[in-house]
């Protein structure tokens, strides 16, 4: 995500705290945090891809996905 778009989000909220956001940019707000979570989680997927677990006996295993449990779900 670009510096000026997590500037804006930093910006966004100093602005909440001193005065109730517009409609306008409570949207903008929620849409620029969507998706600085969006490229946040593909980022740590992409990294985790490249990790390995080496267990005890010395084998290696890469990291899989969990399954959603119910309590995670949104």
């Amino acid at each position: 995500m670009e510096h000026e778009k997590i500037q804006r989000i930093s910006e966004l909220t100093c602005i909440s705290r001193e005065r109730a956001l517009t409609q306008a940019e409570q949207d903008e707000r929620a849409a620029l945090r969507q998706q600085f979570l969006s490229e946040f989680r593909k980022n740590t997927e992409e990294t985790l891809s490249c990790v390995s677990i080496r267990e005890a006996d010395g084998s290696l295993h890469p990291v899989c996905k969990k399954p959603d449990s119910p309590e995670r779900q949104p």
